[in-house]
């Protein structure tokens, strides 16, 4: 995938991934060394997607077992609140033993009454919010210990889990402590997350998913490029190139969750290549993305539909962000087509950095606004052609000035 920065092409690939709810991580090439070197290894980034694919498919499964968390991590919560009480009932002794067995009973059934009473009470207070000042005693369980991750390089995992085998032969331990209302039923919550959610049959769907659906973007790829005619003082450039080589034909990397094979992994190279070309990769890699992708640099019509299409488009955010401070601000469609204008002028006469450049003149449109919101009288305001001509006259002129502020 070719295009100049700020095109979208990270976000074409989220988008994918996120309406095929597929595992998706983005690596930046740059960031990675060749076997041998102080850095990361190109396989961490299989291991990243592995984590991603385990919180994707986690949150999938909570989902379906929210209400029951939600209720045990409550009832819990009033059992700390609310211990159960040990009476002791009395029944007079020259009494027979079916007067005794029935004084029992009924004595039981009226405090077993009560102290539901009181429960239901306590459970209305809580879900009202009304008990958040109040301190509880909770065992909390402590975590392991982390000596075990100096077996491991930096920034790299154990193959195995060697904490949770360590936990499951020592047992984990507790200790009280006192924590707010609040507090304690999110601890309540992420317990109960944990034992209604299988962790065995959670890594092995995590891999599956991860194995068949999962989606590399492999960013700056241009950055690990080297021109024949200028050889450079990176030796590790090529290194990581051919360490990648392996992944793309498919390969096993071991993880914490079990061992992953990269046949099916759909991997997403991308690039400017403004300096150099695709074809200064070397030619294994090359023939490893065989479909070549090129995006045209965004026009006036493609900033004005980034500006109000999306969903979180920077106008409505800008909208609502003003909108804390009661101010309303509208954007007529003349004022959308100069900051559209403004935005291709730019990119066309200094470094195009593509749809990133309206973030700037956005904010030096609506700077005023911004830092005189809480003290403006006029409350509602109107952002038209006039208005953009005026809060950047003379900065789109001057190239000195528009270099440093739009």
């Amino acid at each position: 995938m070719i295009g100049p920065t700020g095109v979208g092409k990270t976000e074409i690939a989220r988008r994918l991934a996120r309406l095929s709810r597929s595992p998706f991580v983005k690596v930046e090439a740059s960031k990675f060394t060749e076997v041998g070197y102080v850095g990361r290894d190109v396989e961490s980034m299989v291991r990243d997607l592995v984590e991603v694919s385990v919180e994707l498919l986690r949150e999938e499964l909570l989902e379906e077992v929210r209400d029951q968390v939600e209720k045990n991590a409550e009832e819990r919560l009033l059992d700390v609140l609310l211990p159960a009480a040990s009476t002791d009932p009395y029944a007079p002794e020259d009494a027979s033993i079916e007067e005794q067995d029935a004084v029992l009973a009924q004595t039981a059934a009226e405090d077993a009454q009560r102290a539901r009473r009181s429960r239901e009470k306590l459970r209305t207070r809580l879900k009202r919010g009304e008990l958040g000042d109040r301190n509880v005693e909770v065992e909390v369980r402590e975590p392991p210990a982390p000596f075990l991750e100096a077996f491991s390089g930096p920034g790299e995992e154990l193959d195995v889990n060697t904490s949770e085998m360590l936990r499951g032969v020592f047992g984990p331990r507790y200790r009280k402590t006192d924590m707010l209302v609040p507090q304690a039923l999110d601890y309540f919550v992420q317990e109960e997350e944990e034992r209604l959610v299988d962790r065995r049959q959670l890594s092995r769907l995590a891999l599956e998913r991860a194995e068949e659906h999962g989606i590399i973007f492999i960013d700056e790829l241009d950055k690990v490029a080297s021109p024949n005619d200028s050889p450079g003082p990176d030796v590790s450039r090529e290194g990581v190139q051919r360490d990648l080589l392996p992944l793309l034909d498919g390969s096993t990397v071991s993880t914490r969750y079990g061992s992953l094979r990269t046949d099916h992994i759909l991997y997403i190279g991308a690039g400017a290549f403004q300096e150099n070309r695709p074809a200064d990769l070397i030619p294994e890699l090359q023939g490893r993305f065989p479909i070549r992708v090129e995006l045209d640099p965004l026009t006036v019509e493609d900033f004005k539909r980034i500006l109000t299409e999306p969903e979180s488009a920077l106008l409505k955010q800008y909208e609502a962000l003003l909108g804390t401070e009661s101010v309303s601000v509208v954007f007529r469609e003349d004022g959308i087509g100069e900051i559209a204008d403004v935005a291709a002028l730019v990119n066309d006469r200094m470094e195009d950095i593509g749809a990133r450049r309206l973030h700037t003149i956005l904010e030096k449109v609506l700077e005023d606004l911004l830092f005189d919101a809480p003290d403006l009288d006029e409350k509602n305001w109107t952002i038209d052609r006039e208005y953009v001509k005026r809060m950047l006259e003379g900065i789109v002129e001057d190239e000195d000035l528009s270099k440093f502020i739009l």
